[in-house]
């Protein structure tokens, strides 16, 4: 028999009731494809062709199937069998974070290093200033007629007129050697003055004194390196942990216990006649809470400051302002989770709502952000670093706060272009 399921776009589809086969459908397509993801991982793990590439889709896959699972167990738990439901959903989520780890130290470091390629200044010697010294240099050391057609030659490309050149190098043969000397023109000390003739004058340059620039640079190398010892530490470290958690009884409980899921999801008695659609309902209101207590209506004037606060404190916990944003992250993926799964296993990995998706890309910048500025603060504290090091680090920390300002101004922008939608 063909089962419905919800539109959410379609209004006349809100008033028909969701069985939970269609839960039970999404948990099995779910369990499916982390089955599927762990093979993959298993053979890319085991030295594969390909396999470092691939490995990092296998555990990508993995940590997706382990969240929906998880994040559906949390929402729909009263159609599900209790002690199966609350002994599975926390193993879940710790093999998800473990698995995330890794990825996490990897995609910080590149973001922070990005970051300083595009906070440092490019040092590059002005091509005048080396026309000029290379000329003056070579012509000290041919002498001569050879050393006037190369200074003139140099000169006439530092003008960007090669036709002048032409021209000087033609006249160059029968000039006599200098104002007031019998010299022969072959004598190199009495040409040695008009070379420098032709040359145009440098343009003007701005006062300040190069060595600011200079340390910023020299700085931000060091930071660089800083950042890429520890965080590749950790990334090892992680890795490491994975591999653990990967070869450990625990995770092969689990294992099994999706396997199960795949064809057999255990549900409450009382399923047999609930409807999702209050379950979901009630995720959604918990975001919609969740999200009327955030400072929107400051978030949503840009470049308002607002996440530089406390900037400098001495605390090394995470920053306090964040945490608010982080939950809101979490309980959004719940309500994209309970939507999808309204839908059973139909594509469950296309979004319901392309505001959810865009305001989620949000939140997800807003950790990124959040975390890469903490990991430069943690670097800064590191006893016995060069001053232009620990200022470097603090330029970068200023930058990611700013990130993390921009993120939430993105979603405040994208939530209330969503309210208004919906109202």
């Amino acid at each position: 028999m063909a089962q419905r399921h919800l539109d959410p776009t379609d209004p006349t589809a809100a008033a028909a009731p969701v069985p939970a086969d269609a839960l039970a459908a999404y948990l099995r397509s779910q369990a499916t494809e982390f089955l599927r993801a762990l093979r993959q991982h298993q053979e890319t793990g085991a030295g594969a062709a390909g396999g470092p590439a691939e490995s990092v889709d296998a555990a990508r896959a993995l940590r997706r199937s382990a969240r929906r699972i998880s994040g559906s167990l949390h929402t729909f738990r009263p159609l599900l069998d209790e002690t199966w439901a609350e002994e599975l959903r926390p193993e879940l989520a710790w093999l998800s974070g473990t698995l995330a780890l890794e990825h996490a130290c990897q995609s910080r470091l590149d973001r922070l290093l990005q970051a300083l390629n595009r906070l440092s200044p490019r040092t590059e010697p002005p091509t005048d200033t080396l026309v000029d010294v290379a000329a003056g240099s070579r012509a000290d050391l041919a002498g001569g007629s050879r050393a006037d057609l190369a200074a003139g030659s140099r000169a006439d490309l530092a003008a960007g007129s090669r036709a002048a050149g032409a021209a000087r190098v033609g006249a160059a043969a029968p000039a006599p050697a200098a104002p007031g000397t019998t010299a022969p023109a072959t004598a190199a000390p009495a040409t040695a003055a008009p070379r420098t003739v032709p040359h145009p004058a440098p343009p003007a340059r701005s006062p300040a004194p190069p060595e600011a620039r200079g340390n910023l640079t020299v700085g931000a190398a060091k930071a660089g390196a800083l950042l890429d010892r520890q965080l590749t530490l950790a990334r090892t470290r992680a890795h490491s942990t994975a591999l653990q958690a990967l070869g450990s009884a625990r995770f092969h409980a689990v294992a099994d216990k999706v396997a199960v899921l795949a064809s057999d999801v255990p549900l409450a008695p009382a399923a047999q006649t609930a409807d999702l659609r209050p379950l979901a309902a009630a995720a959604e209101e918990r975001l919609t809470d969740a999200v009327a207590a955030l400072p929107l209506v400051t978030a949503g004037h840009p470049y308002n400051a607002e996440a530089l606060v406390h900037g400098l404190s001495p605390d090394p916990a995470p920053h306090p302002q964040d945490a608010p944003w982080h939950q809101v992250r979490l309980l959004l993926r719940l309500h994209r989770y309970a939507c999808e799964a309204l839908r059973g296993g139909e594509d469950p990995g296309t979004p319901v709502d392309a505001r959810l998706l865009t305001a989620g890309q949000a939140l997800n910048r807003h950790r990124e952000a959040s975390e890469a500025a903490a990991a430069a603060a943690a670097a800064a504290r590191t006893p016995r670093i060069a001053p232009a090091t620990a200022y470097a680090l603090g330029v970068l920390h200023a930058d990611q706060r700013h990130e993390v300002e921009a993120a939430r101004f993105a979603f405040q922008q994208c939530w209330q272009q969503r309210t208004v939608t919906a109202g």
